[in-house]
């Protein structure tokens, strides 16, 4: 990682391409930590207590629950050569792109004291051969000590693509020397292989010990095919990025944006878009096809686990944009068109 000019970073190994009018480069503060594109954002120990300790309205509907998301197990896709992108449960998502392979935020188990509510519908043990790893960022349900040592175990030759400053935590869990960071805007080396991926903005933070905040950088991929454009979001507020992507890309085929975690606003709002900001987002982005993610597998806020999928619902008949709602399955292969 490289400060290229005071206040902002970037990694002087990789291509920024496809930048805003006037982009300088990922910025940061006075003491080098990074910040969001509008929103600078270090959630305070206070406000966590604060949230904590007020009643929570939705507490009799989260107890009395009884929903968990669908699961397909028939895991044939991946012997397959189709173009297909699968939810896992989160934001784990795998991707085959132009015959590329690639896991998304792969969280396969607990995390800490927070029990998976959803079944994983594939073992774990059965992905091999991947050609990339893509972080968002170093928050503990997108990068998972557990899981990146197993993938590792069975994929000594995958790539880790993440933000700057991730690459020593990547390496301390995996052992691998294949990590390639990247600020906002930046493409990563693909090798001549047939596609590219972008690292983007999101309006989010960062933390994993007790002194670290926002020193790793956050983010969401652009990945292209030759006909196809993705988006995966990583975890995101609300912001004019959205906006600032539709006019470096133009349009997006697939929007995969997260709607859950957004309760109460008033704490969560900065670092995760509610189901009717996420609609926001995607109109924003001129996007076909929206696939939601981060519901129904861990339970992070106040929120119960099926809200935001009614929610969603319910904005997209009010927006009149329910034809463009794809609600996958988990487990269930979608085939990139």
């Amino acid at each position: 990682m490289t400060n290229n000019r005071k206040g902002y970073q970037g990694n002087p190994q990789l291509k920024t391409v496809n930048v805003p009018e006037g982009w300088q480069g990922t910025p940061v503060d006075e003491e080098g930590r990074f910040m969001n594109l509008t929103h600078p954002f270090n959630p305070k120990f206070s406000e966590v207590l604060r949230w904590q300790l007020q009643r929570n309205p939705f507490k009799k509907d989260k107890k009395a629950e009884v929903w968990n998301p669908d699961v397909l197990t028939d895991d044939s896709w991946l012997t397959g050569s189709d173009d297909v992108l699968v939810w896992l449960g989160h934001s784990t998502f795998y991707i085959r792109l132009n015959g590329i392979q690639l896991l998304t935020d792969p969280v396969f188990f607990d995390i800490l004291s927070i029990k998976r509510r959803s079944t994983l519908p594939v073992d774990a043990r059965r992905f091999t051969n991947l050609d990339y790893i893509l972080l968002s960022h170093d928050h503990r349900d997108h990068l998972d000590e557990k899981s990146l040592k197993l993938l590792a175990k069975q994929n000594p030759d995958v790539t880790y693509l993440t933000g700057l400053g991730m690459s020593a935590l990547i390496r301390r869990f995996t052992t691998s020397d294949k990590v390639e960071e990247a600020g906002w805007y930046q493409q990563y080396t693909m090798n001549g292989r047939p596609v590219q991926i972008t690292f983007v903005p999101s309006r989010h933070w960062s933390k994993r010990g007790l002194t670290d905040s926002n020193q790793r950088l956050w983010g969401g991929f652009v990945i292209e095919g030759p006909t196809t454009r993705i988006l995966f979001g990583g975890d995101s507020g609300y912001d004019v990025h959205y906006q600032q992507l539709a006019t470096v890309f133009g349009t997006f085929d697939y929007a995969i944006l997260g709607i859950g975690a957004y309760e109460p606003a008033w704490f969560m709002a900065p670092n995760h878009q509610s189901p009717a900001d996420a609609l926001k987002a995607f109109t924003d982005l001129n996007a076909t096809h929206f696939i939601p993610m981060h519901y129904g597998t861990f339970d992070l806020s106040d929120e119960p686990l099926s809200q935001p999928l009614t929610d969603l619902r319910v904005a997209a008949e009010s927006t009149k944009v329910t034809d463009k709602l794809t609600l996958l399955t988990l487990g269930q292969p979608l085939l990139i068109t």
